[in-house]
């Protein structure tokens, strides 16, 4: 046991488990290391990566997601097929449940915050029954460096976190066997059936996306970075496999988180001390950063092939997953910020994967239009971040983020547009997904391409470039980007037929208006107008 932690917290943890085995206190990565391996959690791989299989489950259970309805949190919630709501008898049953389940057993507890800025950090405990979660916390979530203050952590959110119990549906109330349940009134979050990690980190996003609202502070599913001047920000918006992380570690700006942020009074800060990247394909020359992760010590990797007897990674090998991951602290990356923090926003970028291949690579946005599609939150949900897809599947996904965002989406928007005009931002939407054709006919955008559309944006090369508007989308397409062929620029160039094109993008333009019905009521007549025409 750590002997940083108080004599009378040795003993219990309270939330009413009982009868454990050892209690192992934030310990330190080498010792989470020799625990996992010790207890056959995982593998060391060449160079010092841990890692992790999780098993049947390899990306997130939007399905398996609940809030509990009680008092507290009831009339704030936006509930619906997303927020779905769960008895209290029924989590406090299910607790008592995971209760018995832990009884004799050693668990990890990593006591952490999230949010940089400590006007809003928020403390929390990570509670598991496996070291390598405690050593993916660790990672994620921003760590107390001071022994005093470690000593003395009092959380004000809880995760207990028990992939190897399994619900029974019939009896708990739960969708499957694995659920991820919220509790704003006990402050308490339980985790079991599913060892995807991710599902630890997204549920405290989803509950700073509950608590920062309501203090004016706007949350982001987003990555973000900075140039030479910490108030040169750029934020990308966007879902899971759009190019967030990709497309903001670079080597000429600075990194300020790759997932998940705030933006205050003061500027955008970040929510965790960690990155959370994709890694399937992942290339040395491509994404170097991102890339050596993979060959450092600390970093945890989820579903990564390895060879039993070299020890090496193949990171081009999907067998397990699409959605393999490294999760590595944020120090690992060279060019970022410890604050975790940075001015505000000069540029917003909303990232799209289109799969239909008809948006244009990159399109500036009225602040009328910014906030259409940040409810929008067109993407396609790429193979493997959720349980099910096995490709690019057309979606909308409110704030770029709809699973993780409990109150009512014009919360969010209307807090986006006061700052997007307030601090003058400039927006845009980016295109990483087809061009030329759909899925299946088209190839996805170069990311070179991208990067270069990206580079010119914030070097200020296309803030006075002439735009043509686009006739459906409305969208204000630049003429010209430096390092990028005019032709690429505007989609309809792309295709080998225009009427094929024109039908496609007639085909999306339908689904934009018939998903943006549910806003209308609490929007502007010029938001209304952002829709696409048919």
């Amino acid at each position: 046991m750590n002997t940083l932690v108080k004599e009378e917290q040795k003993t219990t943890l309270h939330y009413g488990l009982e009868n454990l085995g050892n209690l192992h206190w934030n310990l330190s990565t080498p010792l989470l290391y020799e625990e996992a391996i010790r207890r056959h959690e995982g593998m060391l791989a060449h160079l010092g990566p841990l890692v992790i299989k999780t098993g049947h489950y390899t990306g997130r259970l939007p399905k398996d997601k609940f809030f509990v309805k009680e008092p507290s949190s009831d009339t704030k919630i936006c509930w619906g097929q997303v927020n779905r709501p769960f008895e209290v008898a029924k989590f406090d049953a299910l607790k008592q449940r995971i209760s018995a389940y832990l009884q004799g057993k050693d668990l990890f507890i990593e006591d952490c915050y999230s949010g940089a800025d400590t006007n809003y950090r928020l403390p929390i405990r990570i509670i598991t029954e496996k070291a390598s979660y405690a050593l993916f916390a660790r990672n994620m979530f921003i760590r107390e460096l001071e022994i005093e203050k470690l000593a003395n952590h009092i959380p004000e959110f809880t995760v207990i976190h028990a992939p190897n119990f399994h619900a029974e549906p019939e009896v708990d109330g739960t969708h499957s066997d694995a659920f991820i349940l919220l509790n704003f009134a006990e402050k308490l979050i339980l985790i079991g059936g599913t060892e995807y990690a991710g599902e630890i980190k997204k549920s405290i996003f989803t509950v700073m996306n509950y608590l920062l609202p309501q203090k004016g502070v706007m949350a982001m599913h987003s990555s973000a970075n900075y140039g030479k001047d910490v108030n040169d920000v750029v934020v990308f918006f966007g879902l899971s496999g759009t190019g967030k992380t990709t497309l903001s570690a670079t080597p000429d700006r600075t990194l300020i988180g790759d997932d998940e942020h705030g933006w205050s009074d003061d500027g955008v800060f970040n929510f965790e001390g960690g990155c959370y990247a994709k890694v399937i394909k992942l290339s040395s020359t491509g994404e170097p950063e991102i890339y050596k992760t993979t060959r450092m010590f600390g970093t945890l990797l989820e579903n990564v092939v390895i060879d039993p007897k070299t020890r090496h990674l193949d990171l081009d090998d999907d067998t397990l997953t699409e959605n393999t991951r490294a999760a590595y602290p944020i120090s690992h990356i060279p060019n970022m910020t410890l604050t975790g923090k940075g001015g505000h926003p000069k540029n917003i970028i909303m990232l799209t994967c289109d799969a239909f291949g008809v948006l244009p690579p990159i399109a500036r946005l009225s602040q009328a239009q910014a906030m259409y599609h940040f409810l929008s939150g067109y993407t396609a949900k790429v193979a493997g971040t959720e349980a099910g897809i096995q490709e690019p599947q057309a979606t909308f996904s409110t704030c770029f983020g709809a699973p993780f965002m409990a109150l009512a989406p014009t919360t969010y928007a209307h807090l986006l547009g006061e700052k997007i005009t307030k601090h003058k931002v400039d927006v845009w939407l980016v295109n990483t997904g087809w061009s030329g054709g759909p899925y299946g006919e088209g190839k996805r955008m170069n990311l070179s391409l991208t990067r270069a559309m990206v580079s010119a944006v914030l070097s200020g090369q296309l803030k006075d470039i002439k735009t043509e508007i686009d006739p459906i989308f409305g969208l204000g397409i630049p003429v010209s980007c430096p390092g990028v062929d005019a032709k690429v620029l505007n989609p309809r160039n792309t295709w080998k037929d225009p009427n094929a094109y024109d039908k496609k993008a007639r085909e999306l333009a339908k689904m934009f208006n018939e998903n943006f019905k549910e806003y209308e009521q609490d929007t502007t007549s010029e938001v209304k107008a952002a829709n696409p025409r048919v």
